[in-house]
């Protein structure tokens, strides 16, 4: 049993770090960063999400190598932000944290797209591309919140700094289009950041989702007896009104 647990965890790494990023999503309301030992406990968990997304990433096509260097600079300036609080370290660590995130992403997409066999970890990349493409914004609009104050606002504390979370939740609501945010950009520079966010995240569902779900209906009707699966012309000329 060991054996065979260990063989699906090796042959679903993008499962796994779905799953962890989800989990992240309900445990950071209880990592407060206000708190010291929150804020430690935060940044352990962040370099756990690093090493797994370095982990899923190192079988797809680019160098490993770059992935290392940004997961492990990521996780060393986040934990020495918490120690020391020097004021340049949150912006680098933003900015290598969305350099990573962003790699990864790409890494992904790279694999999703490197065949036209349908794993059922490619499926799980799907969701896993998604989350990180979210957290990687998320650290531009920490950055961008840091280089210009004030760059976003809220119902509740309007002109306090956006937490985390709430930089995070503006990042899923703008990249899956259902704009529900109640965290809002009042600047030129972070309401461009947010468009780009917003085209980001419609071409990857009509790009990436579409075609992965496409691959794997087609894969299907093969396995269900249909050899051609693609329609003929004549049936497309058929169809036409």
């Amino acid at each position: 049993m060991p054996s065979t647990r260990g063989t699906w965890i090796s042959r679903h790494p993008s499962a796994i770090l779905l799953a962890v990023q989800l989990s992240g999503v309900l445990l950071y309301p209880f990592l407060d960063a206000a708190v010291p030992a929150g804020r430690v406990l935060f940044e352990l968990f962040g370099a756990v999400v690093l090493a797994l997304a370095v982990l899923t990433v190192r079988s797809s096509p680019g160098p490993t190598w770059l992935a290392v260097v940004l997961g492990v600079s990521a996780s060393a300036l986040s934990i020495a932000d918490a120690l020391s609080g020097a004021p340049a370290l949150p912006l680098l660590a933003a900015v290598v944290h969305a350099l990573f995130y962003f790699w990864a992403a790409g890494s992904l997409m790279r694999y999703m797209l490197a065949d036209t066999d349908v794993t059922r970890d490619e499926l799980f990349a799907v969701g896993a591309t998604f989350t990180l493409v979210a957290w990687a914004f998320a650290y531009v609009f920490t950055g961008l919140q840091l280089v210009v104050p004030h760059s976003f606002t809220a119902a509740v504390a309007p002109d306090a700094p956006r937490t985390w979370m709430e930089l995070l939740f503006l990042s899923f609501t703008n990249l899956s289009s259902t704009g529900l945010s109640d965290i809002v950009p009042i600047t030129s520079y972070a309401r461009s950041v947010v468009m780009i966010e917003q085209l980001a995240g419609l071409a990857y569902v009509a790009l990436f989702v579409s075609r992965v779900v496409g691959l794997t209906l087609n894969r299907r009707r093969i396995a269900g007896g249909d050899t051609d699966a693609s329609p003929r012309p004549e049936q497309d000329r058929a169809r036409l009104p």
